[in-house]
């Protein structure tokens, strides 16, 4: 980014002046409301992670779940369609809402009957039918994502917010336990912040459309090798052989809502930032604790 380019007023990430330019309205501090707000996205953000709720979803230890090697072509596979889906999915979801804000709550509830679903039609065929399920999976969570973001005040219109959202993908929450903010979520966005921003600019000037560049796909790698590690875990549990059918409707009814937790939580954070600034949030996020 250039030195005269100016840094986007929507993206949480820059709310901090790059500049020593005089500051001439400060932040409001936050209010009850907004702490409230942020009480419960933290609440939401620093849940067990997805491996551990997998796991009690069947009764399964989790030591016994994370253990479960998967065969090398399943992780072979699991790994290419991520990336497959990660290309595909975040330009149809978003195209296939509008760039409305805040026109309407987000339709939480038929987003996870969807991917219900593909679940149950992903089990009947099982690793069969990773391949094409796991892509209309990931679609369906990321519809839903952009969903709850334009819900939270997002334009999806703007780079910054349409990348958010695949942020949330790399969200399994921290360990049963771990209850350090700075291991979880502001730690977890701090690792992909440059790409982001990177990613951001380079798509305000070519469009999604534009996935080809360098930087489009260092990001997307980044974001795909995270999310596969979640990715694996959902398909450790529906290669148990007693799972079915029906069970793997369940999992993909715990991973949708898994995300949507994440995402109502992250863009709830995003939007408190855009109104006092990250280092306001992030005390007030810390003191949550």
């Amino acid at each position: 980014m250039s030195a005269n380019a100016p840094v986007h007023a929507g993206d949480p990430e820059h709310d901090l002046p790059r500049s020593r330019a005089p500051v001439t309205s400060p932040l409001p501090p936050l209010g009850r409301a907004d702490r409230e707000d942020l009480q419960l996205a933290r609440a939401l953000l620093e849940r067990p992670g997805v491996a551990a709720q997998l796991a009690n979803a069947i009764g399964a230890p989790l030591e016994a779940l994370l253990g479960r090697r998967l065969p090398a072509r399943v992780s072979k596979l699991v790994d290419s369609a991520t990336r497959r889906a990660l290309e595909q999915a975040l330009r149809a979801a978003v195209a296939s809402l509008g760039g409305r804000r805040g026109a309407r709550p987000a339709s939480t509830r038929g987003h996870t009957f969807a991917a219900a679903a593909t679940g149950a039609a992903g089990g009947a065929f099982g690793l069969a039918g990773l391949a094409v399920e796991l892509p209309l999976t990931t679609t369906l969570i990321l519809r839903s994502i952009a969903d709850i973001a334009r819900s939270e005040g997002e334009s999806l219109d703007d780079p910054h917010a349409a990348l958010a959202c695949f942020e949330v993908l790399t969200m399994g929450g921290p360990a049963a336990g771990d209850d350090a903010a700075e291991s979880g979520y502001f730690a977890a966005r701090a690792v992909l912040a440059q790409q982001m921003a990177s990613a951001a600019e380079y798509i305000a000037l070519h469009g999604l459309s534009g996935q080809g560049g360098p930087v489009i796909v260092q990001l997307l790698s980044a974001i795909a090798s995270r999310f596969s590690v979640t990715v694996s875990q959902k398909v450790a549990v529906q290669a148990v052989p007693v799972v079915g059918a029906a069970t793997g409707a369940a999992l993909n009814t715990l991973f949708m809502r898994h995300f949507q937790r994440m995402a109502r939580g992250h863009f709830i954070v995003r939007r408190l930032v855009r109104r006092h600034g990250v280092d306001a949030v992030r005390r007030a996020y810390e003191a949550c604790a």
